[in-house]
């Protein structure tokens, strides 16, 4: 057998590349001072700034600030409670945010006689709810609307407040001492029954 000889072949050595080889390549030096920079700006940031500088860089308040009553919150010094929001948070989805309530299904708190009529009967029907057939501006109506004593004196005083006097209504207003002493009177734990019986309500006591 005669064996090629590989002078006479030099394409054959062309087609042949050397094995791969592998290195660790270094960061690029720009690259690298460029990241200290910012690392170092930043830390300088951290510890040289002021903590109570312009609000509008970060929310900086501290506990007390989070922890403390909002103004307009129920029981807030000084503050008032806000009777139109309360009404859109407990009211407005039966009752409507006009007032209006929905035919057939919830009567209407605009140009409502048991809204503008005696005191007692609006703090009673928040107090302790009502069940049953009642007649509201010249419709028949039959439902439930809960109970609302969970909420406070004050914010009890400001939903009716402000249904007494908003829409097309003219009635005084409510104190939350009128409600305070409502609640004092335990002789009902259950919703009133019907219209029949808010009507007797005045004639109570």
């Amino acid at each position: 057998m005669v064996t090629p000889d590989p002078r006479q072949h030099p394409a054959a050595q062309q087609r042949e590349t050397g094995d791969p080889s592998e290195q660790v390549q270094p960061m690029p030096l720009l690259a690298a001072a460029i990241t200290l920079v910012i690392v170092l700006l930043g830390a300088g940031y951290i510890f040289f700034s002021d903590p109570f500088g312009n609000a509008e860089l970060g929310d900086r308040r501290t506990v007390a600030d989070l922890t403390a009553k909002a103004p307009g919150a129920p029981g807030a010094a000084g503050q008032a409670v806000d009777g139109k929001a309360l009404y859109t948070g407990n009211c407005a989805s039966c009752h409507q945010a006009t007032g209006k309530g929905l035919p057939g299904v919830f009567p209407p708190l605009d140009g409502s006689e048991w809204v503008q009529g005696e005191p007692r009967v609006v703090v009673n029907i928040l107090l302790h709810g009502i069940t049953g057939e009642i007649e509201v501006a010249g419709s028949t109506y039959k439902g439930m609307m809960p109970s609302f004593k969970q909420l406070g004196d004050a914010e009890l005083a400001a939903i009716a407040s402000t249904i007494r006097s908003e829409w097309s209504n003219k009635a005084a207003a409510i104190t939350p001492e009128q409600f305070a002493a409502e609640r004092k009177d335990t002789r009902r734990s259950a919703p009133f029954a019907s219209g029949a019986e808010l009507k007797a309500l005045p004639a109570a006591q």
